[in-house]
């Protein structure tokens, strides 16, 4: 009789938790609120103190400048009274009525009482200003103190913006929430960093396992079409193909290209963009003279930081499209223009063509899109190449603006920090 095997044991339960250890008393963490409540309450607590014990003193110096005599009693027996500080009952004044010398004591002493409230008024306001001035300067200390790990926090994000994806915060200190800001922040970096190293992984090994397939498809079409004995329709077919074949390249090279420049350029180096510009123009010149299109323009030298490659596919991509995209026949120009203006780098170029709406020109720069199209379908191109103008613009730090020019065509306009 067949015994039936016993079910799997469940696997043992891991003996640690991979959770953070929360604290058994959460209310006794020194969180920042409980820190700026103790700080701020002791502030007010210690400047009250200081001010009602100047207060006391100041009060204390009135009442004794008040309760100073305001007349005395001279002579032996012919009694006489003299002020220093009351003229009305001076001993020079004789004949005096008693009612007369009872107002004049009252007058004296309402004014005695009036100047030490102004002096304790006016010292008091001293004071105030003394004690405000240094709590402001001591709040300004322990803010920026408190505030420490935020710019810390802020500077490492800035580092990261600029593709550092090694940098962290590290944070040391209390375990407050500035803490666990920091570490969540440590461990998104760690994930992203992750993530970026296994595109960029990714993207390698795909340039090469794409490219090869085409490489090699290309060389077999190539051999085919030079065989001069081969069918016509053999060789109708073949360059067919082949022009397929090259499409399917130049669609992978877009593709890898818009992957790469989507990242910041860490590696800068001085480029020309008036060099870039006339080096992309020598490359499209003989498109240009087939098409009867008219290149012109004058390039102002503009140097920026950057990627010299990718530069000059920005303007690679702009002036072939422009020359494409234009007129049939004679009488099409393109204009292509570098300059420094306020302190950045420009790369205009103009072209006369189909008049273009307002609202097609963001569709341009989606990959795949054309003006009127959303698929590529014609021999002009993959339907890439203002995705990775605009890509390697932002990657640069700068972007790339398109209007309609009047009469038809577009004027484009990429803004580089110089």
């Amino acid at each position: 009789m067949a015994t039936t095997p016993a079910p799997p044991l469940a696997p043992p339960k891991p003996t640690w938790d991979p959770r953070r250890p929360q604290n058994p008393l959460p209310w006794l963490r020194p969180t920042i609120r409980i820190r700026l409540t103790l700080l701020y309450g002791g502030m007010f607590l210690i400047a009250g103190i200081l001010l009602l014990s100047i207060i006391y003193l100041l009060a204390a110096q009135a009442v004794n400048t008040g309760n100073a005599p305001l007349f005395k009693i001279v002579g032996g027996t012919d009694i006489s009274v003299t002020s220093e500080k009351c003229p009305a009952v001076d001993a020079g004044s004789t004949n005096v009525r008693l009612s007369d010398f009872n107002a004049a004591i009252s007058a004296c002493i309402d004014a005695q009482r009036q100047v030490a409230l102004d002096t304790l008024l006016s010292r008091s306001l001293l004071a105030l200003l003394g004690l405000a001035v240094i709590a402001f300067a001591f709040g300004y200390a322990m803010a920026g103190r408190v505030l420490a790990p935020l710019g810390r926090i802020t500077r490492t994000a800035r580092a990261v913006a600029g593709s550092d994806l090694s940098r962290r915060i590290e944070l040391d200190g209390p375990d407050d929430e500035l803490k666990e800001l920091a570490d969540t922040f440590d461990e998104m970096l760690e994930r992203l960093q992750r993530a970026f190293t296994a595109q960029q992984r990714f993207v390698g090994n795909a340039s090469h396992e794409l490219r090869t397939p085409l490489a090699i498809n290309r060389t077999l079409l190539e051999v085919h079409l030079s065989d001069p004995h081969a069918p016509t329709e053999l060789q109708q077919l073949g360059k067919t193909l082949l022009a397929t074949n090259e499409r399917s390249e130049q669609l992978v090279e877009g593709l890898l290209l818009l992957a790469r420049s989507d990242n910041q350029i860490v590696e800068r180096k001085p480029v020309d963009l008036a060099e870039v510009a006339s080096q992309a123009i020598d490359q499209v010149r003989s498109e240009a003279d087939a098409k009867k299109v008219e290149i012109r323009g004058e390039r102002a030298p503009a140097v920026v930081q950057g990627n010299g490659v990718l530069l000059e596919r920005i303007a690679l991509n702009l002036v072939q499209n422009a020359v494409r995209y234009n007129v049939q026949g004679a009488g099409g120009w393109v204009e292509v223009t570098t300059e420094l203006q306020h302190g950045q780098a420009l790369l205009v170029v103009t072209n006369t063509g189909p008049v273009v709406p307002a609202y097609e020109i963001d569709n341009l720069f989606e990959p795949f899109r054309r003006l009127r199209t959303e698929r590529t379908g014609s021999d002009k191109g993959v339907g890439l190449g203002l995705s990775i103008v605009r890509s390697v613009a932002r990657a640069h730090g700068g972007h790339i603006a398109a209007r309609p020019r009047e009469g038809g065509g577009l004027v484009m306009r990429v803004t580089l920090p110089v």
